[in-house]
């Protein structure tokens, strides 16, 4: 019976992590069977040793294994390099070809980065797993294989699944045991142990003195956070071996070789972009200022209303300042205005009190409207508004101060009035 610990000097795998030892463990044990196995994790994890393992446990070990990087082949050729075609199947077809299924009859493979297939595949593959068999690109004629088939994914497959990438079906299939690779920011006390592993193999490669870290540099080394995990590890040894000339590495050496090694460790908040959905949602909120401001209006023409209707200035004074806590709360006609004149600044519309319709503005315009908004036609509102300013400042020989307290608004809403109504 293979150990876990004879199965890591097999196949060189170094650290003493619970969940590494749990992944090694369920690959042996799953070995012996025909089942098929999922292997996930991040990229450069080291997903790649477990089908490894258990192809050298299984009883197919003699038989060939064939490994297969699903994202590197093309759409368009894939079909034809996992299931072989016909002469003529297609163009460039001038002889037949066997497929790495027909290849690997009796024996393994392992279909790396089995995300990334398209959906057409991912139904012949659904066949193969099911019933053993599959036809040749351009061929009718059904064949029969008997292949152990190992994946292996960095992708997120009930994301890809709810996304419609990836058929439920054979995930399902596929995942008859799933073997998690844990990322090396949480295997660190692996970590100085894997660098060190990298420094002696590449000090022989090259020809030159191991490289060894002080112990500030150590403890950037465990502090960092390894997005491209054991693939980048190795790579900054190579760097460091190669590249310094002293062999004692200091803090700030290694730190020139790690991107971002001084941000916060903490996780990062990755912004998600702006969708169709995200800009319909701001549309919506503009229309419901600009039905908010419309509501605003028809308040204010009950206010101009009352003051039609009322000749003792007293009372309606009384009325309209009612009138204005009720639709403002505690805010003045100088609040209001302000608010106005903002909204307006900040969408570039045209006084809402002028006319009567937002036109879609021109393609030279900065901000564009999806379609046109019509405001409720103020018939002859203005007129009267007009003519009761005009005959206030009369009566009250032109003094602004004493209309507006006729008026019930304020100064700085009349001098407006009248810079609009060019009196």
């Amino acid at each position: 019976m293979d150990t876990i610990q004879s199965i890591k000097q097999r196949f060189e795998i170094i650290g003493n992590d619970l969940k590494l030892n749990r992944a090694i463990e369920k690959a042996i044990q799953v070995a012996p069977t025909d089942i098929s196995v999922l292997v996930t994790g991040e990229s450069g994890v080291g997903k790649e040793a477990i089908p490894k393992i258990i192809h050298a446990l299984s009883h197919r070990k003699h038989a060939k294994y064939i490994a297969v990087n699903c994202g590197a082949i093309p759409e368009g050729t894939i079909d034809s390099e996992l299931f072989g075609h016909e002469k003529g199947a297609f163009t460039g077809a001038t002889a037949t070809r066997s497929g790495y299924f027909e290849v690997a009859d009796g024996g393994t493979i392992f279909l790396d980065e089995v995300g990334e297939l398209p959906l057409t595949t991912q139904v012949r593959l659904l066949r193969v797993l099911e019933n053993g068999e599959f036809l040749k690109v351009g061929s009718s004629q059904v064949q029969k294989t008997n292949v152990r088939i190992v994946a292996a994914t960095n992708v997120n497959m009930f994301e890809a699944i709810k996304k419609e990438k990836f058929r439920e079906d054979l995930y399902y299939r596929l995942s008859t045991v799933e073997i998690n690779i844990p990322p090396l920011r949480e295997r660190k006390e692996d970590i100085h142990l894997l660098f060190r592993k990298f420094a002696s193999d590449f000090s022989q490669k090259y020809k030159m003195p191991t490289i060894r870290l002080d112990d500030d540099a150590v403890h950037l080394l465990l502090k960092y956070r390894w997005p491209g995990n054991i693939r980048q590890l190795r790579n900054i040894a190579e760097q460091v071996s190669v590249l310094e000339e002293k062999r004692a590495i200091t803090l700030s050496t290694l730190a020139s070789y790690l991107p971002n090694a001084t941000d916060s460790n903490l996780p990062a908040v990755v912004g998600k972009q702006k969708s169709e959905g995200d800009f319909s949602n701001e549309r919506e909120i503009l229309y419901k200022v600009l039905f908010d401001m419309k509501a605003d209006l028809n308040d204010v023409k009950k206010l101009t209303l009352e003051l039609l209707k009322n000749n003792d200035s007293e009372k309606v004074q009384e009325e309209n300042q009612n009138l204005i806590r009720k639709i403002y709360g505690n805010k003045d006609e100088d609040d209001f205005a302000q608010e106005e004149e903002d909204v307006n600044e900040l969408l570039q519309l045209p006084n809402v009190t002028n006319d009567t319709t937002f036109t879609k503005p021109s393609t030279e315009d900065k901000y564009h409207f999806a379609e046109e908004i019509e405001v409720e036609e103020t018939l002859s509102l203005q007129e009267k508004e007009f003519e009761l300013i005009t005959k206030s400042l009369e009566r009250n020989k032109g003094k602004r101060k004493a209309a507006a307290a006729e008026l019930g608004i304020s100064e700085r809403t009349l001098y407006r009035k009248i810079k609009q109504y060019d009196l």
